[in-house]
């Protein structure tokens, strides 16, 4: 048994994983995380081992928390990845779009991959059938547009996602909701149709806190999977144990 924790800014993912399969899931504030990890760590076997990423200002403390209280496995810059790193800067990858990543080279063997991450930003991830990771593209997500209507404007009101189906808003708020989710299914649609034409047999795997809203949107055929990210951790941890074994018998 091993448990994977993905920590964002405001909220945190605790997956627990039995044989490579997902049991159970929880999902708290991130800074309720000393709390609520303590109470459900509590539950488990002793010595449950614990696979973390991290995109939270507060990294440190909780870092240093769970080095204190747990057998901790973080993955960084320096982790073992299934990829090769082509990426210009790699320092500066975000270490999610690493695993999301290593979970689309681990999942989907000998094939070329994009992955989609539509939460607060939607990234796109490209890792080639040779394993390179080449890079992808950052661009607001769907929440994120619609506060910029708000913020940006005197007079359009803040709105919260809503799946219109029309393509003509008749008031300001259909207009609203149409031009953010048809803006971004095109956006993605469009990207996907560029990434085919260059590289075909290609898989698309769609992940994120969106996913189920923009994946009743798209036409285009995707492994559609919101754990995606944790099952990918869960995947890397399996990855390094192995290598590690292979290393000491080498050695």
């Amino acid at each position: 048994m091993i448990l994977a924790i993905d920590i964002g800014n405001t909220s945190t993912k605790v997956a627990q994983f039995e044989n490579n399969s997902l049991i159970d899931k929880i999902q708290f504030n991130t800074g309720e995380f000393t709390e609520r990890f303590l109470e459900y760590f509590s539950s488990l076997p002793p010595n449950t081992p614990v696979i973390l990423t991290s995109v939270a200002q507060n990294e440190n403390e909780i870092v240093l928390w769970l080095e204190k209280n747990v057998h901790l496995e973080k993955i960084s810059h320096h982790s073992q990845m299934p990829f090769s790193n082509k990426y210009a800067t790699p320092h500066t990858l975000g270490i999610d779009r690493m695993v999301l990543a290593a979970g689309a080279t681990l999942a989907f063997p000998d094939t070329n991959r994009l992955v989609i991450d539509a939460g607060t930003c939607i990234t796109y991830d490209f890792i080639d059938r040779q394993n390179n990771y080449l890079g992808g593209a950052i661009s607001p997500g769907l929440q994120m547009r619609y506060n910029a209507l708000e913020h940006y404007t005197a007079k359009l009101p803040l709105l919260t996602p809503y799946n219109i189906q029309k393509i003509i808003g008749n008031d300001t708020k259909e207009s609203i909701h149409v031009g953010v989710a048809k803006a971004i299914s095109y956006e993605i649609e469009g990207f996907i149709r560029d990434y085919e034409k260059k590289f075909p047999n290609l898989t698309i795997i769609l992940t994120g806190g969106d996913t189920l809203f923009l994946a009743k949107r798209l036409k285009n055929a995707i492994f559609a999977n919101s754990n995606f990210l944790l099952e990918s951790l869960n995947a890397l941890y399996q990855y390094t144990i192995e290598n590690d074994k292979k290393n000491s018998r080498k050695s």
